[in-house]
């Protein structure tokens, strides 16, 4: 496969390899390939997740949070954040 990149994209690329970050522009887009394919997968998952959190709202599984109850919420978390500070 043959492709063409900008001269913005090339200068780019040119300028990592003389830092001395890339041996050559094969691994600057390598590298840019696994960065995208890593960006993806994590965006899948999250779409998975909210996916999940929305079926379980949907079966009366979630509780509902409003202005009111979120001091609530936040002393919980913290609590449960120094709990699990001291026990290391």
């Amino acid at each position: 496969m043959q492709i063409e990149l900008t001269p913005e994209q090339n200068s780019f690329i040119d300028l990592g390899i003389q830092q001395g970050r890339f041996q050559n522009s094969e691994e600057a887009v390598q590298q840019a390939l696994a960065l995208w394919e890593k960006r993806e997968r994590a965006r899948i998952e999250l779409f998975a997740s909210l996916g999940e959190a929305q079926r379980s709202l949907d079966a009366g599984e979630g509780e509902e949070y409003t202005i009111e109850t979120l001091p609530k919420l936040a002393e919980s978390v913290k609590a449960w954040g120094r709990a699990r500070l001291a026990g290391k």
